[in-house]
């Protein structure tokens, strides 16, 4: 894992990690309404639906989104709730297990769980480093 500082959008990367939650609208829409997760819910029209889709399937774990390069890194259980730290470690360590298994690139992931998920960095870095390849670069603004 790599610190690094700068845009989530702007910087240069193969894949871009949003943070999320699973709770589904009754639009069907994945709620995406703060930070990262709204930015993409923005630039990429159809994503909170197909989002939705993908979490109603496979359940609140990683997964990818290949058409926009997005991996979904799920940190909460409901978007009103601050992060749970075991569940941003059990997404560091699929995201682990992702990066191991196919050559993903450079991986660009906003601090999981410290803004809107009320946790701090300090805290959940202490559990991820370990965890997460040299490929993943951790980023702040």
């Amino acid at each position: 894992m790599h610190e690094v500082t700068g845009n989530l959008w702007d910087y240069p990367a193969d894949w871009r990690c949003i943070t999320t939650n699973p709770i589904i609208n009754r639009h069907g829409q994945l709620v995406m309404g703060r930070g990262c997760a709204r930015e993409a819910a923005d630039r990429f029209p159809g994503l909170p639906e197909y989002a939705a889709q993908r979490v109603a399937l496979n359940g609140n774990v990683v997964q990818s989104i290949v058409a926009h390069n997005l991996i979904l890194f799920p940190v909460k259980h409901h978007w009103q709730e601050p992060a749970d730290l075991k569940l941003i470690m059990q997404s560091a360590e699929t995201l682990a297990e992702l990066c191991d298994e196919h050559d993903l690139g450079t991986v660009v992931l906003p601090r999981p769980g410290c803004g809107n998920g009320r946790l701090t960095w300090a805290t959940v870095k202490s559990w991820i480093e370990p965890v997460l390849p040299d490929n993943v670069h951790v980023i702040t603004h």
